[in-house]
C-alpha cells in the first residue's frame, strides 16, 4: 500500500484524539480542534469526488462539530466517546481505502 499524506493524516489525528482522553492543557483541545477540523474538512473535499457521499457528509459533520469557533459543549464524557469514535473510524477508513486499492491494483 502507498502511504499517502491522506492516510498519514489520519493516523497523527486518531493518535490526536486518542490522547485528549488524558489530562491535558487547555491549548492542546484548541489545537486538537483546528487541526481536526482542517483535516475533516481535506477529507471532505477528497471523498465529495467519490460517488458515495456517506463519508463525505461523516466529514462535513465532523468539521462542523469540533469546529473552534461556535463550540459546541457536550461535556467531558461525550467528549471521550466522540474522540474515539473519531480514531477509529479514521483507523478504519485507511483500512478500506486499502482494500479497495488492492481490488483496483487486482483489475
Amino acid at each position: 500500500m502507498k502511504i499517502t499524506y491522506k492516510t498519514i493524516t489520519k493516523i497523527i489525528l486518531a493518535i490526536l484524539f486518542i490522547a485528549c482522553l488524558f489530562k491535558m492543557a487547555y491549548g492542546y483541545f484548541q489545537l486538537v480542534r483546528f487541526l481536526g477540523m482542517v483535516s475533516f474538512v481535506w477529507f471532505a473535499y477528497i471523498d465529495g469526488e467519490k460517488k458515495d457521499k456517506t463519508l463525505f457528509i461523516i466529514w462535513v459533520l465532523s468539521a462542523l462539530l469540533i469546529n473552534p469557533f461556535i463550540k459546541i459543549a457536550l461535556g467531558r464524557t461525550i467528549w471521550n466517546i466522540v474522540d474515539v469514535t473519531w480514531a477509529i473510524l479514521l483507523l478504519s477508513t485507511i483500512l478500506v481505502d486499502k482494500k479497495i486499492t488492492d481490488n483496483q491494483n487486482r483489475s
